[in-house]
């Protein structure tokens, strides 16, 4: 497999995202908990399924026909050189106040590429979380890293962030993957409980790190990546579950941005292994969603 996606980072981007668009069309059309799980989703956060379900499956399907691309492709062709960042000023303020960056990226866009971007004017510590099939963990092992570091997301992976936030450097974090139990609390995500993580808001609270939400947004026909910077200024409240809404209300914010390009097939509203079920849920009014 490893060989097969060093073949295919040959490959023109462009071509890569039509033939994974086809392919994400195909797994909606063939899968129906994956079907019923984006829509449940899609709604769940205001939009009218419909066409705009069709749209997050070629989406989805571009972000995995992408990954030869981005892992793989070196030199000066590579993705991280096709990315145009909006927003950088505030990376340059926090570098100038002394103060480290703690980049939260959901599960939007082409979110492989902003830690790449980063990693090209600054070391970044990733949270990583080790794919459970194994030809996807030696992939993932396998690619270039360069300044870009990944740590496991466990209670030892804990110090090598706040050592890089303290040293003023960069920390990223997928603020919308669901923590295993003990490590989050519920906090609203598009009207519904979702277990959030408090990571976040510990890290910054231990270094006085400045948030930046970040999203690497996906351009048509092959052209590249907008990475988009949006610092999020106002203190997080102390209250853990407080802090943690207020992050999943940044995170949605990006997603208005592009919701075509969010990954509506993850299972955000798991119940984590350990915690009970909860007994209820809150709707939302429906969004007019033109694409």
């Amino acid at each position: 497999m490893l060989r097969l996606f060093r073949v295919l980072s040959h490959w023109p981007l462009g071509l890569l995202q039509a033939a994974g668009a086809l392919l994400g069309l195909i797994v909606y059309a063939a899968s129906p908990t994956y079907r019923k799980r984006v829509r449940a989703n899609l709604a769940q956060a205001g939009y009218k399924p419909g066409l705009l379900a069709l749209h997050v499956a070629r989406e989805t399907g571009r972000m995995v026909g992408e990954m030869p691309f981005v892992w793989f492709r070196d030199g000066s062709t590579a993705a991280v050189h096709r990315v145009e960042v909006v927003g950088r000023q505030w990376v340059d303020k926090a570098a100038r106040e002394g103060r480290g960056v703690l980049y939260l990226t959901p599960h939007l866009g082409c979110f492989e590429v902003s830690g790449q971007a980063v990693a090209e004017w600054s070391p970044i510590t990733a949270l990583f979380r080790p794919p459970r099939k194994s030809w996807v963990a030696s992939v993932v092992q396998a690619r270039p890293r360069g300044q870009l570091r990944t740590v496991p997301a466990t209670s030892a992976g804990m110090r090598p962030l706040l050592r890089a936030l303290r040293h003023g450097e960069a920390v990223g974090l997928l603020p919308d993957q669901a923590p295993a139990a003990g490590e989050g609390v519920w906090a609203p995500f598009f009207g519904r409980p979702a277990y959030t993580m408090t990571l976040p808001a510990r890290l910054v609270q231990l270094t006085g790190a400045q948030i930046i939400m970040a999203f690497a947004e996906r351009l048509p026909n092959g052209k590249g990546y907008t990475l988009h910077f949006q610092p999020l200024d106002e203190a997080l409240p102390q209250d853990p579950a407080l802090a943690a809404a207020r992050i999943n209300l940044a995170v949605e914010a990006l997603i208005r941005m592009r919701p075509e390009q969010y990954l509506w097939g993850y299972n955000r509203y798991k119940v984590p292994r350990g915690l009970p079920p909860l007994l209820h849920t809150v709707k939302v009014c429906p969004i007019d969603s033109t694409l």
